[in-house]
């Protein structure tokens, strides 16, 4: 039977299988193929290098210990990696009164690039300043633009990661990016 929607990295979930039968190195090569996505994710939230690798560290550790529970839905098994970061943030902001603060130097990629110096300062500043609008939007926006296109996940993961019904993403998806466009100087939009 044929279903709408993202491919799932079956793969990924026979990994998961495989952890739970005890086999570790199936869990490390989960690790392997998440650990990038969980720490952006996280890093992206925290904007502080050491506190994204601990909030990391303790996103895989406390997936091992649950691994037993989790259950193919039909998603990626990165999001549930990425629901457990995102708990473990929100967890941080509560416990410490945390402020979110956004730094681009962090989250950008610096990919070597062939066309040359200018090319990668335009990126980049255009990368900036797209960081700064988007730090202008409400927290859910934000974090609806970081998972849709800074992680790649499709609506129905972003929904389960954000908690919410994929209306409901979709309709802050939308808002978020009209106000980005209102927000991008005319030459970025």
């Amino acid at each position: 039977m044929e279903h709408a929607g993202p491919e799932v990295d079956t793969a990924a979930w026979d990994l998961v299988a495989a952890a739970q039968q005890g086999d570790q190195n199936a869990f490390g090569q989960l690790y392997d193929r998440y650990v990038d996505v969980v720490f952006r994710f996280i890093l992206f939230r925290v904007s502080d290098r050491p506190l994204a690798e601990d909030l990391t560290s303790e996103t895989f550790l406390r997936a091992l210990r649950r691994i037993s529970s989790v259950s193919y839905q039909g998603r990626d098994v990165g999001a549930w990696f990425v629901t457990i970061a995102r708990n473990l943030v929100l967890d941080h902001v509560k416990s410490s009164r945390y402020r979110l603060e956004m730094t681009t130097a962090d989250i950008l990629d610096s990919s070597a690039d062939d066309r040359g110096p200018e090319h990668e300062v335009v990126e980049e500043a255009t990368a900036a300043e797209l960081m700064r609008c988007v730090a202008q939007l409400g927290r859910d926006q934000q974090e609806c633009i970081m998972l849709r296109f800074m992680q790649g996940m499709s609506v129905s993961e972003t929904a389960a990661v954000m908690g919410r019904n994929e209306g409901a993403v979709k309709a802050l998806q939308h808002r978020a990016v009209r106000r980005l466009a209102q927000l991008l100087p005319d030459g970025l939009r």
